[in-house]
């Protein structure tokens, strides 16, 4: 049995305001949406067809950061598959989804962004609000390449150094 807690939430929506709160993860992820515990102490259920992005969040007062970080600098070394996702209105996001089909959930993805390190942890992004997900690469544990084996040589092929 999974454990469940509250996280803090900005749940981006498209063509509306953005709306703070906290999530029960993994009770509020609901097959018709999703239920946010609002500041105020109201549950609004908002269906996946109204959000762009759930964005767990370090603090609630920091505002949309995911916008401003949105691709790797670089090629990104934390395990996983680097994914570029394309929504509905056009706008893109890259990250890193975790490399396990049974990870995969069916109303959406949940990946590393680009920074984890600043506001956001991780982002959930539901299936509808996608045009289109590709996959740029798979980042992995390097795997230790065996040393070429030496065939010994016999006495005959074997050169005299010395007289």
């Amino acid at each position: 049995m999974s454990s469940s807690a509250n996280k803090k939430v900005l749940v981006t929506r498209f063509d509306r305001e953005t709306v703070p709160g906290f999530v029960r993860t993994p009770e509020s992820f609901l097959p018709d949406g999703l239920d946010v515990l609002t500041p105020a102490g109201s549950v609004l259920r908002l269906p996946y067809s109204d959000i762009k992005v759930v964005s767990f969040v370090r603090d609630l007062d920091g505002g949309e950061t995911w916008k401003a970080h949105r691709t790797f600098a670089s090629r990104p070394k934390t395990p996983g598959l680097w994914v570029k996702l394309v929504f509905r209105d056009g706008d893109s996001l890259e990250g890193i989804l975790a490399n396990n089909l049974l990870l995969m959930e069916p109303m959406g993805f949940q990946l590393i962004p680009p920074d984890p390190t600043f506001q956001n942890q991780r982002i959930f992004v539901p299936k509808e609000a996608l045009r289109e997900a590709h996959v740029l690469g798979v980042m992995g544990a390097r795997v230790p390449r065996k040393p070429a084996q030496k065939t010994p040589l016999g006495d005959e092929e074997q050169l005299e150094m010395f007289p």
